[in-house]
């Protein structure tokens, strides 16, 4: 698979992968931002990660990983500084990029309240690009200030905190406990002035206002610290004793009154309409304001409605950050690649002239499929005007929404006269196959299998993949190496585990091959050995099984326990019939799709003789059911009919987060019916089935005390 590839051309296994190698990416941002206080991508990059993570997984809601960036905010806390717990968890915002985003924004809000008739008021506030502290006050007393860290622990910088002028030192007034959220930045002018200071005493400059701020709130020394003109917004709050106020814009207001800086441009709005004009017109003064934003936060300004919207795992379902555009330029396309992928995808990727794109040298963009090079969109409709995109355009490129860049246009006043519309191959670029198109489908595939190397490479790089079985010292680069060696060949992943006997009878041993050494190769041996006892999720995740992610390897592994149970029900499954079909898709979060791609993988021959080789080699790891105290943990429950005290997506939320999973069918699966008003057929059917019914209230004293 090509990192090029669009999120609707992405198989499930294509896009598993994509999640691993992004994790990647943003964990060392993530690293270098909070950490390091020196981004080595722009804000607009590291938001195109985020962007198509989360793409992905909204496509494939399956496959999000535990270690979904998505999952986790920020970076570990230094070394170099004291660890902070944070009361309430410092989380981060989702974000938004067209005005669309916005409509759904305030369209979700409404349907998780029921509130679509309602009037809902929003705060607008500009996002400042500086670095998030945290100031905790006791008895109107500063005693502690902590960095945002990870979003549970952050770093002391307590004494730092103390020399920024911003920062009161005594509070009166307040409740018992109070933690002041909000942003430390530096101005323009003051960058500018402490710049002329960094040149004059020999030391290297600050590269923009938010390193300079980041860098000089985590000093070591509170007097470099003090030297700096570090600033601070106050926007938001944490631990609190008692409220202080009703609505966000009360809060805010009652933080300016105890004597924070709060932001002038902060305006309460009704409607998405509203806050877009605001946004529009934040955006109008971004180059006056004195100091760096990326874009603008909408919040629901009542408190209340706050409160029962919540969170997800790392984000607030009741605000959102709409972020500025990114730039766009223009470059020559160069050139035309076809890149094959795992699942035998061909995915085109533009090769351009180098240009700066939001201060990153770009000389790639992906191009998607054959249709969008043509200028034709998924449905037939018409893309940048129909225009084609040929070797030689004149092109515009931007970096929003994707990881890597995207052609947003192309100039057909300057295209090249001797240019011919651009020839899809039909055989794989790699082994010569048919590259078919089947109904429907908006990708063109290599019919090589396994005998097509780059299909065969991809799947290796999958099995050996953090998320699989993640082999020390057995990365990609390895393992593509290994595929090309002739006694020590790996062609699949059984071979990995009879490499240390193929070595034993090889002429040729591995420790006197390029890159390896006795050491190395010992610790190879001993860290494939380890693997060898693999769990149940992770074993099945690593097969490759088209549509399969880790979120349904782990649903799989939770339902038949044991690999022995899994591979029998498989190998007895016949595709939409029997009992053991039934049972397969009555697993929440398993569909007919998925469910026929893993029977069809057991049920092919060489496929199946694959696996098979591989799994003598294992002793997989029985998977353990999820323990709570809730009375509903490990429980499938349904909900049906009218819920009057809470939404769907409320009860929905609020089953899963006490350990239960919520299913939209009754099967003999299914422990409990939450039957409202207006219930049907799933209620008569659990009464069939022997099944517990509850009505709301029932559910609501049920789970009321966990």
């Amino acid at each position: 698979m090509s990192a090029t590839a669009s999120v609707e051309s992405l198989t499930k296994n294509e896009a598993a992968q994509e999640l691993a190698r992004l994790l990647a990416l943003i964990s060392r941002a993530n690293v270098e931002y909070h950490q390091n206080d020196e981004p080595q991508i722009s804000d607009a990059d590291y938001d195109a990660l985020k962007q198509r993570n989360a793409a992905i997984e909204a496509r494939f809601s399956d496959l999000k990983r535990h270690d979904s960036p998505t999952e986790n905010v920020g970076a570990a806390p230094s070394d170099g500084f004291g660890k902070v717990p944070h009361a309430v968890r410092m989380l981060s915002l989702g974000n938004a990029f067209t005005d669309n985003d916005i409509n759904e924004f305030d369209n979700s809000v409404r349907k998780f309240l029921g509130h679509q008739t309602k009037k809902l008021e929003f705060t607008a506030e500009p996002k400042i690009d500086g670095l998030s502290l945290s100031l905790r006050y006791e008895n109107g007393t500063l005693v502690q200030a902590a960095t945002r860290g990870d979003g549970a622990v952050g770093e002391n910088v307590t004494a730092n905190a103390h020399t920024i002028q911003d920062v009161p030192q005594f509070l009166k007034g307040i409740p018992n406990v109070i933690e002041v959220r909000g942003e430390v930045y530096m101005s323009h002018m003051d960058f500018e002035a402490l710049n002329v200071r960094q040149k004059k005493d020999g030391f290297k400059p600050f590269a923009n206002p938010r390193n300079a701020a980041a860098g000089s709130l985590r000093q070591l020394d509170a007097s470099i610290t003090k030297s700096r003109p570090l600033k601070f917004f106050a926007y938001a709050w944490g631990e609190i004793s008692t409220p202080l106020a009703d609505t966000q814009s009360g809060a805010i207001a009652r933080l300016k009154i105890l004597g924070f800086q709060t932001n002038p441009l902060t305006q309460i709005c009704t409607s998405p309409t509203k806050m877009i004009a605001h946004y529009r017109n934040i955006e109008s003064q971004r180059a006056t304001l004195g100091y760096d934003i990326d874009g603008v936060v909408y919040k629901v300004n009542d408190l209340s409605l706050q409160r029962r919207l919540g969170f997800r795992s790392t984000t607030p379902r009741w605000a959102i950050a709409h972020k500025f555009p990114a730039e766009l330029v223009w470059t020559t396309l160069e050139a035309i690649d076809i890149q094959v992928g795992r699942t035998g995808a061909l995915s085109p990727v533009a090769r351009l002239s180098s240009v700066t794109v939001g201060g990153v040298v770009v000389s790639n963009a992906t191009l998607h499929n054959e249709d969008y090079i043509a200028g034709r969109g998924n449905k037939g409709d018409d893309i940048r005007g129909g225009k084609d995109i040929r070797i030689g355009d004149w092109v515009q490129i931007y970096r929003a929404g994707d990881v890597i860049p995207k052609i947003a246009d192309v100039d057909l006043s300057k295209r090249p006269n001797e240019t011919t519309p651009f020839d899809f191959p039909t055989n794989c670029p790699k082994c010569g196959s048919d590259a078919v198109r089947e109904e429907g489908d908006v990708v063109r595939r290599c019919t090589g299998g396994l005998i097509c190397p780059a299909q065969a490479i991809e799947k290796l790089r999958h099995f050996v993949s953090r998320a699989a079985f993640n082999i020390d010292g057995l990365g990609a680069k390895q393992i593509e190496a290994f595929y090309n060696y002739d006694q020590l060949a790996v062609k699949e992943p059984a071979d990995i585990f009879t490499l240390q006997t193929r070595d034993l009878n090889s002429f040729t041993k591995l420790a006197n091959r390029d890159g390896w050494g006795g050491a190395s190769v010992k610790n190879l041996w001993q860290a494939i050995n380890k693997k060898r006892e693999i769990p149940l999720s992770r074993l099945i995740f690593a097969l490759g099984i088209r549509h399969v992610g880790e979120n349904t390897s782990n649903l799989l592994a939770i339902h038949y326990v044991t690999w022995s149970a899994f591979e029998s029900a498989m190998t007895q499954a016949r595709i939409g019939e029997g009992a053991v079909w039934d049972d397969l898709i009555g697993v929440d979060g398993v569909g007919v799709v998925l469910a026929a791609s893993v029977v069809t993988t057991f049920h092919q021959s060489a496929e199946r003789a694959s696996i098979d080789r591989l799994v003598v080699q294992l002793r997989p790891k029985d998977a353990a059911k999820p323990t709570s105290n809730s009375p509903v943990a490990g429980k499938t429950v349904v909900f049906t009919g009218t819920l009057e005290k809470m939404t769907r997506a409320e009860a929905k939320a609020r089953a899963e987060s006490l350990g239960a999973k919520v299913s939209g069918s009754v099967s003999p699966k299914t422990n409990l019916l939450i039957a409202g008003p207006g219930a049907g057929l799933k209620t008569q059917k659990a009464i069939d089935l022997g099944i517990e019914i509850i009505d709301e209230d029932g559910w609501l004293v049920l789970t009321k005390d966990t």
